[in-house]
């Protein structure tokens, strides 16, 4: 098998991780939980965060897991009473959180750079035909991929809640100790962040993913 043979299945490789990082730094946003908490069917907080609550601490809680402060950043959030905002074993998870979330970002970025680097390598060495066959190729695995990511979490919605949440409990189980990311239903991670957000960012996930594989896998051409 040829060099460019090679490279090219390795660039289909490295596009569905591209197109998901791409999906997870755009839900890093303010968009995607500003979206979300305006949602007619969003369930309310029966301990009292009113939407304008959620979309106050939401803020700071997201944006610690991009940017470069200590876990002060959360610990020092009161509500008005001087309570805080998260207590210490909500802390120690976000610190948890934050390092994956910035690992897998690192990830993302050094996988973008290959593809750029590829790319530049691929016009200078005549085997643009290659490279591209190479996006559509990932496109196609990203399409496949983002459906089974929607199903998961449609049919959690839609048909049994307890398929989502073993999905969402094998992937902590993979990422966190025990059971340090489970927490009470008073607890403001949960209040925040209930299931029902994160089924719903696994689906918009798999949206963006998707629509990028379908550009890729229908709007190239490789002659």
């Amino acid at each position: 098998m040829k060099l460019p043979r090679i490279l090219s299945y390795f660039i289909s490789l490295l596009t569905p991780l591209a197109l998901i990082g791409l999906a997870l730094r755009i839900l890093l946003t303010p968009l995607y939980y500003t979206v979300e908490y305006n949602m007619p069917y969003f369930p309310a907080d029966e301990y009292g965060f009113t939407k304008e609550d959620r979309l106050t601490w939401a803020k700071p809680s997201v944006a610690y897991l991009v940017n470069s402060a200590d876990i002060s950043y959360l610990a020092d959030l009161q509500f008005e009473n001087g309570a805080p905002i998260y207590n210490a074993r909500e802390l120690s998870h976000m610190e948890d959180v934050k390092g994956i979330v910035q690992g897998s970002l690192m990830v993302w970025y050094g996988i973008n750079v290959t593809l750029l680097g590829l790319a530049v390598f691929a016009i200078r060495t005549n085997w643009l035909p290659a490279y591209l066959d190479g996006l559509r190729r990932g496109g196609w695995w990203m399409i496949g991929l983002a459906v089974a990511l929607g199903v998961i979490a449609g049919a959690g919605i839609l048909l049994d809640p307890n398929i989502f949440w073993n999905f969402f409990a094998g992937f902590h189980a993979i990422f966190f100790e025990g059971d340090s990311w489970l927490f009470s239903y008073s607890d403001t991670l949960i209040r925040l962040f209930p299931i029902r957000f994160w089924q719903d960012a696994v689906i918009s996930m798999a949206v963006i993913a998707l629509s990028g594989g379908l550009t890729l896998a229908l709007g190239l051409r490789t002659k």
